[in-house]
């Protein structure tokens, strides 16, 4: 049985039971992921999506065997057992290529489903839910689960004798990395709707010529629980809205609830969600957000320990790099005043895609505050690191800073899900 499956068995059985998706593929989140799981012992579900990687190389520049072999060798270097590892493709299906007509769009989706599937990802959320070039809106559930349904026969026939694949399916899938703006009342997604999801994908996996044993390799269903956030604001988890959907998922013991855009929530929240079988949780942008606090803030202690002429300017050079090159932000970001702050600082986290373009600058501050920081500075700019310092639990190093602040948003993900111990957690 796959680790994923023993989760949800255990979640099912009514155990604070999940397991968090790290959705990203920036090297320092990675890194603090793979230190966080060597530590506890667990195992850690790494997922890349489809404007990251895909079979062009996606915003990262690299395709899915590149994304694989760069995991594993850093987990390898950190000293992370490679079998601890599992891979997940997020929103595999059309979405990067949307504005082409629609049957271009799903031979694209189909290539890049084959291309991650034979590169070893596992777990595969099957995302038809966007419309593409000509299509009808909205779109229909069955044209939805059919498309799916397609992409499925693909990855089936891809996969490896022994590979063990599981997959996601829905149709009311919220954007990938958030919303630019909150709607007034996020409402859940109906009880009705999700059955008539269901129905629609299991006659649409019939009709490709799908048998049982694929359908029974759905593990999960993504729906609206009521937890989004845009720029700006957070709307937070409330658990009394979700107890329709939580009964209704307990008829069906193989299947559970995979929450997106669950960014930004109190510990509370997610230990709520799992509880109401809302067994996988996906994180991205709240992590980079993290790295970006970390960056900038050491970026101020640079400016105060270092010459003009030795600093990175790092935050200097990400603003003026976003402006130049506006096409990760615009459509998130108002072209107005709020831009001041939106640029740099918004929930929506866009600084994202710049990154790999300022590595240099980052690998240059890092290096400039090698060396111990005074206390006072951690104190001034980083306080949850000080207070790790002074106890003696954290070098006070730019690098050990910054993966501190990410483990800090991965540690109420953990604390939640309760994952199973794989390896002897590291001592010391």
């Amino acid at each position: 049985m796959s680790v994923i499956q023993t989760i949800i068995d255990a979640n099912k059985a009514g155990q604070q039971a999940g397991i968090f998706a790290v959705c990203s593929a920036q090297p320092l989140v990675l890194q603090a992921a793979l230190l966080q799981a060597k530590a506890n012992g667990t195992p850690l579900l790494i997922e890349a999506t489809a404007n990251q990687v895909n079979q062009f190389g996606g915003y990262t520049g690299m395709k899915p065997q590149d994304f694989i072999d760069f995991v594993t060798q850093m987990a390898i270097e950190l000293g992370l057992e490679p079998s601890q590892l599992l891979f997940g493709g997020d929103h595999l299906g059309p979405v990067v290529w949307c504005q082409q007509a629609a049957e271009e769009a799903m031979q694209l989706a189909e290539d890049l489903i084959a291309e991650y599937v034979k590169a070893g990802f596992t777990k595969i959320h099957l995302d038809t839910s966007m419309a593409c070039g000509g299509d009808v809106l909205p779109l229909a559930d069955e044209l939805i689960a059919a498309r799916a349904a397609r992409l499925c026969a693909v990855a089936e026939a891809h996969r490896a004798p022994e590979q063990a694949l599981c997959y996601v399916i829905g149709t009311e899938v919220p954007a990938p990395g958030g919303v630019s703006e909150m709607e007034a009342e996020l409402a859940v997604t109906p009880v009705s709707a999700i059955e008539h999801t269901l129905n629609c994908h299991r006659d649409a996996f019939a009709a490709a010529g799908l048998g049982e044993e694929v359908w029974q390799k759905v593990i999960a269903v993504v729906v609206q629980p009521g937890v989004e956030f845009d720029n700006s604001q957070v709307h937070l988890f409330e658990p009394e809205a979700t107890h329709a959907q939580s009964e209704f998922i307990r008829g069906y013991p193989r299947l559970v609830f995979e929450a997106h855009s669950t960014d930004y929530q109190l510990s509370m929240g997610y230990q709520a969600l799992v509880q109401q079988h809302f067994a996988i949780l996906k994180v991205g942008p709240q992590l980079t957000f993290a790295l970006r606090e970390a960056l900038f803030a050491l970026s101020h202690i640079e400016n105060v320990l270092c010459q003009p002429e030795q600093c990175s300017d790092l935050r200097q050079n990400c603003f003026e790099l976003m402006r130049d090159n506006p096409k990760y932000w615009q459509g998130f970001y108002a072209d107005n005043e709020a831009l001041k702050w939106q640029l740099g600082f918004s929930f929506s986290d866009r600084v994202r895609y710049y990154w790999p373009s300022l590595q240099n600058k980052v690998e240059q501050l890092l290096s400039n505050l090698a060396q111990s920081i005074p206390l006072p500075l951690i104190s001034q700019y980083l306080p949850n690191q000080y207070t790790a310092v002074l106890a003696g639990e954290l070098k006070p190093t730019a690098r050990e800073l910054v993966l501190h602040k990410i483990t800090e948003v991965l540690a109420d993900y953990a604390n939640a899900c309760q994952l199973p111990v794989m390896q002897s957690p590291l001592k010391g």
